[in-house]
């Protein structure tokens, strides 16, 4: 990057002429290197706080004379203003003000060199930089230009700082990501390219803090609060959800998409920031979780904030804030859609590295930041930061928002089976919740387990399984019957759903542990493939001395990753005989005819089996949910995943039918922003099985770091399923 010195603009003064600031160079390749900030903008000067950086000032006619004349710098920031007298020493003074120094032999042909250094506690934001230098008879002021000032992970005073060099380079200056989706049961990873080196993004950064509703009513206390990496993570976050302002991105969790993207498509930060600054403010259509969190972590790590991309996989969304959530099934396993509490297949939020200067060393470290609209904090949708190990410590009282988050990784479920307006059968699950919690590692696409950091082993488990039954058996009126529950659950009011929550039932209610003379488990079989058949295995245990017969009941449902429930598409219903401590292992196949016509793309599937005991009325119920994986398009560039900017690379992108039936209407899209002009097809009337589509593409890219290929294949034949591939490919100068 070539240094680009700025024409100095001469703002006040006499005008005889006999010196005059000519240009000022901000020093920008070799500030850049210093301050960690190479390829974040061409245009301007980005450093960070606490550390100084270097200006130089050339002069024609006359030069300053500093025996004579006093050399002033001054920064403005709105209202704020800082001005520092420039001296001739080799040591710093006060760390929390602005300085300015020359270093002996840094002057000289009508050139000086200034170090400047800002406080550690600047507030980031784009300054303006003034020069003034006044003698007995002259006085002359210039405007030198602007620079942006970000926080400072390597410095041990900031309160980003990070201690380690790998982790730096993993949670600031990486810009590529891996975001964790699906089940816990056969989870998949899906790459994203962060885009913080890409033209225009630092500054879409820079205005996301500058049409803050905060800012627009009150600019002064905003630059003031911007000095704290904990306020800045709680603007950012509400400004990424356009639910409250001037926002980044709508969400949208169901129905049409056509006048947005898909969230499913999105698959970097930079072309979503670019898509808000071109329509001067306007939300970009449309995100889900992990596109609100991926964007904000993009942010995050521009503004110099250590941050990383969290799945939890499922993960509760509490309601009503009594850290239980509550499912209600058929007596014939289908789940009813009559709480507002849910359970999210997995959910996805943002870890921000900083110390809480406002609540107290104990709480430093990771903060969750979680930007999805959910819930509402002071008013605006928004959540955290929360401190990580508040969760863990379960001091629900810790700002911000910690008692939703805990709720979110650790709340029990309670599972209710209804039948004729009663619940026949309850079970706690104290385990259902939080069960993996991933993020990518350091410098490998592999996950590293977080769920400890979350999550203490609960050591008291009756305690707290009472706590949950009393909370949720608490009850003054009965259930609607379960027709009712069945044909009005999506148009159910909330008062309605109040009065199924509140049933009274005294039907013993067994935990995990298990205080039932029946036991079931449900298991799936490989890894379930659209186009083939999903294997299940149920295995009964009778662990009595008694022969038993049971009524079987099996329902499959597609859901929603966030857990609105879906129409039943395959039953089974069967009468089972068991003898005595016998352990009884069935099977069954739900074959695709059943399932393939429900599917919507991306498609989470329910199991539910209820055990019922003939003779004594006992129910059991056991769950099991999985990810529908679609075939693999395959992406191979020649030469390999590393290349060079500005050359031209072949990528051949390749979808292979293994199914046993032809494809209508076959097409291969290949996209790639920061690779490829737009989209590239390739089409088939007709791909038979075993045959193969194909579409060779010219790469190049016109900037460092890591981008993404991004590959669909889709058919007439069930229009609804799309498979879709990423390849990372690093490029290098």
């Amino acid at each position: 990057m070539e240094a680009t010195p700025q024409t100095a603009v001469f703002i006040s003064g006499p005008t005889r002429g006999q010196r005059r600031l000519k240009l000022v160079n901000f020093e920008i390749q070799e500030n850049h290197i210093s301050h960690e900030t190479q390829g974040l903008s061409d245009k301007h000067l980005v450093v960070r706080r606490g550390k100084p950086f270097k200006v130089t000032l050339l002069f024609y006619g006359r030069m300053w004379n500093p025996k004579s004349e006093c050399l002033t710098l001054q920064v403005l920031l709105g209202e704020m203003s800082a001005k520092m007298l420039v001296h001739f020493s080799d040591k710093w003074s006060d760390p929390h003000s602005w300085s300015a120094r020359i270093y002996p032999g840094n002057m000289g042909h009508g050139v000086v060199t200034i170090h400047v250094c800002a406080p550690v506690l600047s507030s980031v934001a784009r300054y303006q930089l003034l020069v003034h230098i006044a003698g007995a008879h002259e006085r002359s002021s210039y405007v030198a230009g602007t620079f942006v000032l970000l926080c400072n992970p390597w410095l041990k005073e900031d309160p980003v700082y990070m201690p380690l060099d790998a982790q730096r380079q993993e949670y600031v200056k990486s810009d590529y990501g891996v975001i964790y989706m699906g089940t816990d049961v056969n989870f998949s990873q899906r790459p994203w390219s962060f885009g913080q080196y890409e033209p225009g993004v630092l500054e879409a950064c820079l205005q996301l803090l500058q049409v803050s509703p905060q800012h627009l009513s009150n600019s002064h206390k905003d630059y003031i609060l911007r000095a704290d990496p904990a306020y800045l993570s709680r603007i950012i976050c509400a400004m990424v959800n356009s639910s409250d302002d001037m926002g980044l991105v709508e969400g949208r969790w169901k129905g049409n998409y056509k006048d947005g993207v898909k969230p499913t498509e999105w698959c970097g930060s930079a072309d979503i920031l670019h898509r808000w600054m071109a329509s001067k403010g306007n939300p970009v259509r449309y995100g889900q979780c992990w596109v609100f969190a991926s964007v904000l972590c993009t942010v995050m790590r521009v503004l110099g904030i250590p941050s990383r991309v969290v799945t939890v996989f499922n993960a509760a969304h509490d309601g009503d804030g009594n850290l239980i959530t509550e499912e209600f099934y058929s007596s014939t396993g289908e789940r009813l859609g009559l709480s507002k509490d849910s359970v999210w297949n997995f959910h996805v939020w943002v870890e921000c590295w900083m110390r809480r200067s406002d609540i107290g060393a104990g709480f430093n470290g990771w903060q969750v930041v979680d930007p999805t609209p959910q819930e509402k904090s002071a008013g605006i949708y928004r959540c955290g930061p929360c401190p990580v190990v508040a969760i863990q410590r379960r001091c629900l009282d810790t700002p911000y928002d910690t008692a939703f988050v805990y709720a979110s990784v650790d709340a029990d479920v309670v599972r209710m089976i209804v039948r004729s307006g009663k619940v026949v059968g309850k079970k706690v699950d104290t385990k259902w919740v939080g069960r993996l919690i991933f993020t990518k590692s350091i410098g490998l696409d592999v996950p590293e387990d977080l769920t400890d950091s979350y999550k203490r082993k609960k050591k008291d488990q009756t305690h707290r399984v009472g706590d949950s039954v009393r909370r949720a058996s608490r009850s003054v009126v009965p259930f609607p019957t379960e027709e009712v529950c069945r044909s009005s659950r999506s148009a159910m009011s909330r008062s309605s759903i109040e009065v199924c929550r509140l049933a009274r039932s005294d039907v013993p209610c067994p935990t995990e542990e298990g205080a039932s003379s029946l036991d079931v488990t449900l298991t799936v079989a490989g890894e379930p493939t659209v186009g083939k058949s999903i294997n299940l295995t149920v295995t009964h245990t009778n662990p009595t001395n008694s022969t038993r017969l049971l009524r079987e009941h099996l329902n499959a449902q597609l859901k929603e990753f966030n857990s609105s429930p879906g129409k039943s598409l395959w039953e089974s219903h069967q009468d089972v005989c068991i003898q005595p401590f016998e352990d009884l292992t069935r099977h069954h196949s739900i074959p695709p005819s059943k399932y393939e016509p429900f599917l919507a793309g991306d498609d989470i599937l329910k199991v539910a089996v209820i055990i019922k005991d003939l003779k004594t009325k006992e129910r059991v119920l056991a769950i099991q949910e999985f990810n529908l994986s679609s075939p693999k398009i395959n992406i191979q560039v020649e030469g390999g995943d590393s290349i060079q900017v500005k050359k031209e690379h072949t990528a051949t992108v390749s979808y292979a039918n293994e199914l046993n039936k032809m494809l209508n209407g076959a097409l291969l899209t290949v996209e790639g922003y920061g690779l490829l002009q737009g989209k590239q097809e390739a089409r088939l009337t007709i791909l038979h099985p075993d045959e193969k589509i194909e579409k060779k593409v010219t790469i190049m890219a016109s900037t460092p770091g890591t981008k993404l290929l991004s590959a669909s294949f889709s058919h007439s034949s069930s229009p609804s399923v799309v498979s879709r591939s990423f390849h990372k490919v690093s490029v290098t100068t």
